[in-house]
């Protein structure tokens, strides 16, 4: 057994013990659900699941959502519920991307995966019926480090528009030395420990910590000019915390427009749950969100 299995052990056959929940038949009867195979430049064509209300035919904002699982875990068919209600809740066409996993396929495979969506998506925007300047990339934990990395590739390479990026409790620093991290070293849930474990999955056990990407560690990036405004979402009582405080705050200090939420007597979206504090960080989000969504002249409002 390597030391990623032994500081997170995971098995892909065992139901996680998340409250995931699957799209219901009234949600169902309000929706278009598809799935798409997307033309990738980077490697194989990646699979999306779609949601789009059924009565809109006007362009649709979009949502780019990069689920999370410790880049190793799920599937976007985990989160649908979720996904059903953000397209209806706020009239948006919602695309889930069914990315690579590591440690079968370390980074930069799940990125690039993510990232080609994000261009199929600017480019055929006509034929999805979607307005491409209200394209928001969100994700949570390891989701949110794909966000964040999707939006420092689009500026780095005059990529496409994206009208802001919305991370949840989101993993964003691979060093591992923020004073949440340590406190939360033997948390119950998510601990600073399968943290460590997450990142020997996605970036290999051997490699060179002195090195490591900002494309996979967005924390890394030497600069954060530039970047679409963010909405970050962080937990009291999650190792990731201050990662997600720090992160705002640097974006801040680079010229960026920045909401910030840190939820008291939240954990990090595993057991142990605090039900109330949970719902006031998804209540917190989708409003946020929902802003972000908002033609630019409603939105200014």
């Amino acid at each position: 057994m390597g030391r990623a299995q032994q500081l997170m052990p995971f098995d892909r056959n065992v139901p996680m013990d998340l409250d995931l929940l699957a799209v219901t038949d009234e949600l169902r009867a309000r929706l278009d659900i598809g799935e798409r195979m997307v033309p990738s430049a980077f490697g194989p064509d990646v699979r999306v699941v779609t949601y789009r209300p059924r009565d809109a035919h006007e362009p649709l904002p979009a949502v780019l959502h990069l689920h999370g699982g410790a880049f190793c875990l799920l599937r976007p068919e985990d989160f649908s519920y979720d996904d059903a209600a953000t397209a209806l809740a706020h009239r948006a066409m919602v695309v889930a991307v069914d990315y690579r996993l590591a440690p079968e396929h370390a980074f930069p495979a799940g990125l690039d995966d993510c990232y080609a969506v994000l261009q199929w998506m600017a480019a055929s925007a006509a034929d999805l019926a979607i307005d491409a300047e209200r394209i928001v990339v969100t994700g949570a934990s390891a989701g949110g480090a794909l966000a964040a990395a999707v939006c420092l590739r689009a500026r780095d390479t005059n990529g496409p528009h994206i009208a802001a990026q919305a991370l949840r409790i989101p993993v964003l620093d691979d060093r591992l030395d923020s004073p949440s991290m340590r406190t939360y070293r033997k948390n119950d849930g998510f601990s600073g420990r399968a943290a460590e474990g997450m990142w020997l999955h996605y970036l290999g056990e051997d490699r060179d910590v002195s090195a490591t990407s900002a494309y996979a560690a967005p924390a890394r990036a030497d600069s954060l000019a530039g970047l679409p405004p963010a909405i970050i979402v962080t937990h009291q009582h999650d190792p990731l915390r201050d990662e997600g405080i720090l992160f705002a705050m640097r974006l801040l200090a680079d010229g960026n427009p920045v909401e910030l939420h840190n939820v008291p007597g939240a954990y990090h979206g595993a057991p142990p749950l605090d039900p109330a504090a949970l719902r006031r960080s998804e209540q917190w989000f989708r409003a946020a969100l929902g802003q972000a969504l908002r033609p630019t002249e409603q939105a200014d409002a």
